[in-house]
């Protein structure tokens, strides 16, 4: 058995957990440039049967296209001593995907999770695959922003981290559950984060019904990842065995998360960037490269050790439940905010 820790990444997990990988249809949510599921679907198609990228519009989702047609490696540069990702044009070396990976099998999906008419077209588009699907990675996210409200009503990160993957994952299950055998079972991954610890709990009432005089984009940031972890624990165990689901944390990293200018105010006032817009290493964050960040949504999706883990919590590519929130590991919460999601995205989920 191998021991994937802080330092691991992506590529060196898919290495080692290939023989997994070979043969399954992944589905990976978010796949933009410079973002952990672009990291991960980039190691994740040398070995796939088929990879399904994601994006929230046509023209996001062909920068990623491109990106994975000229097999684009993205790699960390090592800036005064500080391991963080940073990418300009003359250190991005493209590779021809047809040299690199000449079996790889790409396709693209248009999701838009704030919307959930968005994700119930592209939930149908899922279902007319003639493939089962194997393993999905809810890897999408809203940045942290201002007060903003969704066409359904809903506020903008809740609806994007939580209530958009759950009518997804919900409307896909016959898709999923399909490629459980007697020897795999298929796998649902919520990237979640460390920072789930900033609040005390979701406050389902504003679930429901946001409200801009109370809003925080930091605490509901918090409760949105708080919501998937809940979500991955609570699938896990409505499933029965059908389904294993995990959740994690990738770590603190430099990617278009961070740098996005509606997350700046928010960020420099938690003290997580500096002025100048870089992660700021005097924090008490262990950054971590973008490889390695990336490494922790391979294990959770294809690692062995976890088959009896199952609804587990990782750090660092292991399993960690002792890391998390008393808020977020109880399971009568888990029920109720399963129960609220359904009410809220009309569907009723196993």
């Amino acid at each position: 058995m191998s021991t994937f820790g802080f330092h691991t990444t992506a590529e060196e997990a898919t290495t080692v957990l290939a023989d997994e990988i070979k043969g399954k249809n992944v589905l990976i949510t978010g796949t933009s440039v410079n973002g952990l599921g672009f990291e991960a679907s980039r190691a994740v198609a040398k070995h796939a049967n088929l990879l399904i990228i994601t994006g929230y519009n046509a023209e996001r989702l062909k920068r990623s296209e491109v990106a994975f047609t000229a097999a684009i490696d993205l790699f960390s540069l090592w800036e005064n001593g500080h391991g963080f990702l940073t990418t300009t044009p003359a250190k991005i070396f493209p590779k021809w995907l047809k040299q690199e990976i000449p079996n790889a099998n790409i396709r693209s999906l248009v999701l838009d999770l704030a919307s959930l008419a968005s994700v119930r077209t592209a939930a149908a588009e899922v279902n007319a695959y003639k493939e089962d699907i194997h393993v999905l990675i809810n890897n999408a996210a809203s940045s942290v922003c201002g007060f903003k409200l969704t066409q359904d009503g809903y506020e903008q990160q809740i609806a994007t981290d939580h209530l958009g993957p759950f009518l997804f994952t919900a409307l896909i299950l016959p898709k999923i559950i399909a490629s459980h055998s007697a020897t795999f079972t298929p796998r649902v991954v919520y990237v979640a984060s460390g920072a789930h610890k900033w609040c005390d709990g979701i406050k389902f009432a504003e679930m429901e019904h946001p409200d801009a005089s109370t809003y925080k984009a930091m605490t509901v940031y918090a409760q949105a990842k708080t919501a998937n972890i809940l979500t991955a624990s609570e699938l896990t165990r409505r499933a029965g065995g059908k389904i294993n689901a995990y959740s994690l944390t990738p770590g603190a990293i430099a990617t278009n998360f961070v740098s996005k200018d509606e997350a700046r105010d928010e960020l420099l006032a938690h003290g997580i960037i500096t002025e100048d817009g870089k992660p700021n290493m005097s924090a008490p964050l262990p950054w971590k490269t973008l490889p390695e960040g990336a490494a922790t949504l391979v294990t959770a999706a294809f690692d062995p050790a976890l088959n009896d883990k199952p609804g587990c919590y990782l750090v660092h590519s292991a399993e960690e439940n002792h890391s998390v929130a008393p808020h977020a590991s109880d399971p009568i919460q888990a029920e109720k905010l399963w129960t609220l999601s359904e009410r809220l995205v009309g569907v009723k989920v196993l």
